[in-house]
């Protein structure tokens, strides 16, 4: 962003390099009383209750005249890291975190505003800081006194409460992102994904996403390479699956433990294995009475935890489980549709009645892609009704919500045909059906769609400001106004689920439709080009977020795992090879079933147990840098106490010759 740059001071009296990071919008109608008091807050030093960082307004804007860009000096933003509690490479190649102090003894430091910190890294570092610009002495906003605060509370978030701040969002480095681009998803070609350099311009938990899709695609590839002859030459064996359940148990079992190693070599280079958990603010949306919190003892808002609890059970429960049985009641109906086609087709006998067996099963999958959305927005709004306290919870809860939902919603029909039907044809017919829909809907809905959209808007925008297509690089302003008009990254919590839902087509059923795990693949080669097209051209850039793993979602991951284990022995057990050996002794066959399926679930508790989620070279680093830790702070506490002593002695001395001193008087 070379040509954004402009020489400018502040009040260290240090020059440097304005670069604009940040773009906060505020309403059209703010007051100027408003304004200058904010833009005052955060110009001032940490010590007044400022953030100390550089703001100015955007030159040059024909809309929206309450458009600033922010940025900070090099030294602010060093400071920040070591307050944040950055970790950085040190010079013996250890992963430190990170110190103003010994800023000099990190690899790759200079002192003037280099790559040491990435540019996702310094955009973080200043939404913290304006995150933790608090009031001190203010009951209202100035000029907005419908907007209340009181000592500590977060500024911003009132200011995004009370629709005065109406945007504040990163911005794009053009030559950057360009760079990026023709690396990642401009060039059809089968490598790597450049996941360090995702890392350093979107952040820990966007590269991680992107790790993890291209992770479980390759590890798809043993599933896809045994799938295919075996689909190929059992075509119209149904019950020939036996083998492949096995490799499936065996398969579902290490694919999450390798990931969690490969997890944490890539969060402990990006520094993020070993960072310390923030302490967690109450999300925007949270209100209640004023009070007091015990921990901090800043002002906040209270909720009683019973009212909370009876939103939950008297209301958010009741709702799901209606949901549930919502799903049930559509699933039955495409049951009695299958029966009436099937009998049309078995009158028939044409080719239009044999092209109409598939249409229940793909009317079915629209359908519960369908409810999938609905459910999603309801579940929504029930989460934030429950006026959760933390971002952490609000996000725990509304995943379990739309966990629970998605499986029944997704896998009920695979169940009821596999173990109550027992008709393995019409369950492949089913899975292939839910399979291939749900995939093209999603990479319609979540990628093609907004892009043709955005292009559209686009197109109308560089209109107004007769903007040619071909320009290479765009002003400032109009790159902002272009940036503005984009809709805001939700997160990766939609391409998880997506995932999820993936991993249980392949893990649970795939035995009976051995092409599951090509499809996925497939559809994995050109997500990762969509996703990539999406982060990039559709949506405004996010914020960096720090993150040493899948959270809430390698859980939930897991459990699928365990429910394939049961799953496939159960598939093993109805097989009509394994009937044959049991003939008519049900119990026995029963038994068996059961104890393998106990001692595989074991076998796999202990699989995970033996493989440790942290390779053994991290997890000596880790323990040497806090051996290294302990014994600096050990130092330290006997370095102040020896001077404190040697105080307290010179203090003894100084009153022994002020005595000695009167008594000759």
């Amino acid at each position: 962003m070379k040509r954004m740059k402009r020489n400018s001071s502040i009040s260290e009296d240090v020059q440097f390099t304005f670069t604009p990071l940040v773009i906060l919008e505020l309403a059209k109608d703010t007051h100027k009383e408003t304004i200058e008091w904010l833009v005052q807050k955060i110009k001032d030093r940490k010590h007044l209750g400022g953030t100390h960082l550089s703001i100015r307004p955007l030159e040059d804007q024909d809309g929206n005249p309450n458009i600033y860009l922010i940025g900070a000096s090099w030294r602010r933003l060093l400071l920040g890291a070591e307050s944040l509690g950055f970790i950085k490479e040190y010079q013996d190649g250890s992963m430190r975190i990170f110190t103003y102090h010994n800023r000099e003894d990190y690899k790759h430091f200079t002192d003037d505003d280099s790559d040491f910190l990435t540019m996702a890294e310094k955009q973080y570092i200043i939404k913290r800081e304006l995150e933790n610009l608090r009031a001190v002495n203010e009951t209202m906003v100035p000029g907005h006194p419908q907007a209340k605060l009181y000592p500590g509370k977060s500024i911003i978030r009132r200011l995004q409460t009370s629709g005065i701040l109406i945007q504040l969002y990163p911005l794009h480095d053009p030559a950057e992102l360009k760079k990026l681009s023709s690396i990642w998803y401009r060039r059809v070609k089968f490598s790597f994904q450049p996941l360090d350099e995702i890392q350093k311009y979107f952040g820990q938990s966007i590269a991680l996403y992107f790790a993890f899709l291209e992770y479980f695609t390759f590890a798809l590839f043993p599933m896809a390479v045994i799938g295919v002859p075996y689909y190929i030459f059992a075509w119209e064996d149904y019950d020939k699956y036996i083998v492949f359940a096995t490799f499936n148990l065996v398969w579902s079992t290490i694919v999450l433990e390798v990931w969690k190693r490969c997890c944490a070599k890539l969060s402990y280079k990006w520094g993020t294995l070993t960072m310390k958990e923030e302490f967690e603010e109450p999300r925007p949306g949270f209100h209640g009475t004023l009070g007091v919190n015990p921990a901090t003892g800043r002002k906040e808002p209270t909720y009683p935890s019973y009212k909370r609890q009876l939103h939950i059970y008297l209301v958010s429960v009741p709702f799901v489980c209606f949901s549930l049985y919502m799903c049930l009641i559509v699933m039955m109906i495409y049951f009695q549709m299958e029966e009436q086609v099937s009998a049309y087709d078995e009158m028939a006998q044409s080719m239009f009645s044999s092209v109409l067996l598939f249409a229940p099963s793909v009317i079915y999958a629209l359908v519960i892609e369908i409810m999938n959305r609905i459910y999603r927005y309801a579940a929504e709004f029930l989460t934030s009704w429950e006026n959760h306290r933390l971002e952490s919870t609000y996000q725990n809860h509304l995943v379990l919500k739309v966990l629970v939902f998605n499986f029944i919603n997704c896998f009920a029909s695979l169940f009821y045909i596999a173990f109550i039907i027992q008709d393995m044809k019409l369950l492949r017919q089913n899975l292939a059906a839910l399979l291939i829909t749900s995939q093209i809907i999603n990479q319609f809905v979540e990628s093609w769609l907004p892009y043709w959209l955005q292009n559209r808007r686009k197109k109308i925008i560089k209109q107004k400001l007769s903007i040619l297509s071909n320009e290479k690089e765009l002003p400032l302003s109009d790159q902002i106004k272009l940036e503005g008009n984009m809709d805001a990254y939700l997160g990766t919590f939609d391409d998880y689920l997506e995932l999820f839902q993936q991993f249980g087509y392949v893990s649970l059923f795939s035995c009976v439709y051995p092409l599951a795990a090509i499809l996925a693949i497939l559809n994995n080669i050109t997500e990762v080009f969509s996703d990539a097209l999406k982060m990039c051209r559709v949506f405004k850039r996010p914020f960096s977020q720090p993150a040493a793993d899948m959270g809430v979602w390698l859980l939930a991951l897991e459990t699928m795992g365990v429910i394939s284990v049961m799953t496939n022995c159960a598939l093993i057990g109805i097989s009509p090879q394994v009937k044959g050996v049991f003939h008519e002794n049900s119990i026995e066959l029963v038994l068996l079933i059961v104890s393998v399926e106990h001692i595989l679930l074991g076998l796999k508790f202990i699989l995970a147990f033996a493989i440790s989620d942290i390779p053994g070279d991290i997890r000596n680093q880790i323990a040497k840098l806090e051996f290294e830790s302990l014994e600096a702070l050990k130092h330290k506490q006997i370095k102040e106490a020896d001077e404190s002593l040697t105080k307290e002695q010179q203090h003894a001395e100084t009153k022994t010759e002020e005595s000695k001193a009167k008594k000759t008087l």
